[in-house]
């Protein structure tokens, strides 16, 4: 454990996790009043969409810890794809405002700052993995292929989604329903304009993300920050 603890130091990612960990406490904390004051299960589904959230965090983070003794270009691809079919999970929380309306026996603004909470931390996490991520990757293969990836992740990530959002696909019908999740995205890229909103959905969503995410790592890059950056 203090082998862990002092790799997580190592890469600024001790105080990180703590920070985010008491941030999610604090999501499902407000989650745990409303139900209480309400009486009502209402957005309850946050919480297991705060938890799909952190799984791509966890990951990264482990991958970031220990590349270095990742010797097999077969492994470092499978963490690579798990990864990325579960990063789509983390900015999909923001899409949880399409739920936000007046419902009784809770104040309107709470529930906007309760959604804004989850919303939040999805961002964070999955931000910070891709950064993880980006960072070991930077490292292993050079600064382009870290960007290219970052790049890719977070134009996947949008239409991940979409599909999420709008078709209700989950990371899972990889393997629980993959003919049909085949079918619809292939449907997609072979017919874009048949499917406008597919497509002015997913470059509106890659334009704010990687905008957020260019902010962020311009924000970790500096003063001591540099001799662990890319």
């Amino acid at each position: 454990m203090s082998s862990f603890i002092s790799r997580l130091r190592e890469n600024n990612r001790l105080s990180v996790t703590v920070i985010l960990a008491m941030s999610c406490l604090l999501s499902v904390s407000l989650q745990a009043f409303r139900v209480y004051y309400s009486g009502f299960y209402t957005y309850l589904f946050l919480i297991w969409n705060l938890f799909l959230a952190i799984l791509p965090y966890v990951i990264s983070t482990l991958f970031l810890l220990y590349y270095k003794k990742i010797n097999s270009i077969v492994i470092t691809g499978a963490v690579l794809l798990v990864w990325l079919l579960l990063f789509p999970n983390a900015p999909y929380i923001v899409t949880d405002f399409f739920h936000l309306e007046r419902r009784a026996n809770i104040p309107y603004w709470f529930d906007l700052g309760l959604i804004l909470s989850f919303a939040w931390n999805g961002l964070m996490l999955g931000f910070i993995s891709l950064y993880d991520i980006q960072t070991a990757l930077a490292r292993k293969f050079g600064v382009i292929k870290g960007w290219l990836f970052a790049l890719f992740s977070l134009v996947l990530g949008s239409f991940g989604i979409y599909l999420g959002r709008y078709e209700r696909f989950n990371s899972w019908d990889v393997l629980t329903n993959p003919m049909e999740l085949f079918i619809d995205i292939a449907n997609r890229f072979i017919h874009p304009f048949s499917h406008p909103r597919t497509m002015l959905m997913t470059i509106l969503f890659s334009v704010v993300l990687i905008s957020g995410y260019v902010t962020l790592v311009t924000l970790f890059r500096p003063g001591k920050e540099e001799k662990n950056s890319f």
